[in-house]
């Protein structure tokens, strides 16, 4: 694949996610365009005062939920990274319809624009949530995820395909925990809603790097999903705040005490590879699969999840993956 011939939109350009993809992707691939779709002018607008300038850079204002708005951005664009999404469980929870009509509706207008206008590739960005969702979020992920998916069928004869990926928590992105605890660590107490609690864990890095590969290898109808280390949440705050307080509050609406990446019954279509698993679509009737004759299949019973990982981070791999975020905040400059 020639990254300099590809015109990329993301779809969600301004957040943690998005300018961290925009960056790798400039210095490592230098792709033909990079377009930043969001709905913020003020992000937009620091972006470009920040560095992200460069001549084959382009700002697009528009939300997701504007289908004819998409139709216009997407001319031309080749690549898709659709990362926007309303991402906060209790916000998801408390303002329900405006979760779906953002990650449903609008993945659902995401993935007509890019039918209706010829774009090679789709590639929504998913969350561990989505499995066996125990909050509206993770609901809305996981018919993101399927309305992603099932848009192979009606791609046809044409060369647009869809593909997803689903990974953890990202250290230190907008919403962690780890700026939380940062804070905190100064009080002398850190708040824990459950001490038996699991969760996955990947640097931002790791993360673009992965939706990059992904892009790279899709063939369409996979979800892509990292083989990444689970940490316990007591271990972070230690690796955070050693000396303060647990603070136990009890588990929160919509939460989970550990989290899932693949369930029993999508191991059923999923391949490993060394560095990832591959769920196929249960009914790949749009075109044939190669990935079932480059990984091997997954035992009767196997699923993915935090407490059952056989990679984990103790507290001193967890001060390497909040390094960077530790000096961030020394300098006043971590988002929370």
């Amino acid at each position: 694949m020639n990254w300099s011939e590809q015109v990329v939109l993301v779809t969600g350009g301004t957040g943690s996610f998005g300018k961290k993809f925009i960056k790798i992707l400039q210095e490592e691939k230098q792709p033909k365009k990079i377009i930043i779709f969001s709905r913020d002018e003020l992000k937009q607008h620091e972006m470009q005062v920040g560095g992200y300038n460069q001549e084959n850079l382009r700002y697009f204002i528009g939300d997701i939920r504007d289908r004819e708005r998409l139709v216009r951005a997407l001319h031309g664009v080749d690549i898709v990274v659709h990362a926007a999404a309303l991402k906060q469980v209790p916000a998801c929870e408390y303002n329900p319809m405006e979760a779906i009509k953002t990650n449903i509706m609008g993945t659902a207008n995401v993935v007509e624009a890019a039918l209706d206008v010829g774009v090679k590739k789709v590639l929504t960005v998913s969350t561990d949530k989505a499995v066996s969702p125990a909050n509206l979020y993770g609901a809305t992920k996981l018919a993101a995820e399927k309305l992603t998916i099932q848009s192979n069928a009606y791609a046809g004869g044409s060369a647009t395909r869809f593909a997803c990926v689903r990974y953890g928590n990202v250290v230190g992105s907008r919403g962690s925990v780890v700026p939380l605890f940062l804070k905190q660590r100064s009080n002398g107490q850190v708040t824990i809603t459950d001490d038996r609690m699991t969760r996955f864990w990947l640097s931002l890095e790791q993360g673009v790097r992965f939706v990059i590969h992904c892009i790279e290898e899709m063939e369409g109808g996979e979800v892509f999903i990292p083989k990444i280390p689970s940490t316990k949440v007591t271990d972070l705050a230690k690796a955070i705040a050693p000396d303060a307080k647990l603070n136990i509050i009890g588990i929160r609406p919509g939460e989970k005490l550990h989290e899932m990446l693949i369930s029993e019954d999508e191991a059923r279509n999923t391949v490993e590879l060394d560095t990832m698993y591959v769920v196929q679509p249960a009914e790949a009737t749009w075109f044939g699969y190669s990935w079932q004759d480059k990984g091997k299949t997954l035992k009767e019973g196997f699923s993915y999840s935090s407490d059952n990982n056989t990679e984990w981070l103790d507290v001193e791999g967890i001060k390497k993956y909040i390094a960077p975020f530790e000096e961030l905040f020394a300098q006043g400059k971590l988002e929370g």
